[in-house]
């Protein structure tokens, strides 16, 4: 895999303002509420049968798996979401999903492994 490919937390375009913002909310299950998924990405999204952000939560916890690392994890989301058609922001909607669901299941993203 050529480095310029998968999951760079340095590539997300997401202010750690916006982060940190998206972070304190409650989940809303308007998927445009997780930065970075606007209304094209949103229905490409909906292609594939995801129009929740619970359905999204959802579809990052399935690619995690007994042995899989948080590198990997991160990648397998990055691309998923390359292979739905979304073009831009992959690696800041995976930031905001991953960092998010470790307030939930402390250890799943570790952003040192990133570093």
């Amino acid at each position: 895999m050529p480095p310029s490919q998968g999951y760079d937390q340095n590539r997300s375009a997401i202010g750690q303002d916006r982060l940190a913002e998206f972070l304190r909310a409650d989940i809303v299950p308007d998927v445009t509420s997780v930065p970075g998924i606007g209304p094209a990405a949103a229905s490409k999204l909906a292609d594939v049968g995801i129009t929740t952000t619970y359905q999204l939560v959802g579809k990052f916890m399935m690619l995690k798996e007994q042995g899989v690392d948080s590198v990997e994890h991160c990648d397998r989301f990055w691309y998923w979401l390359q292979d739905t058609g979304i073009s831009s922001h992959r690696s800041g909607i995976v930031q905001c999903i991953a960092e998010k669901m470790d307030s939930f299941f402390p250890g799943i993203y570790d952003r040192a492994d990133f570093e």
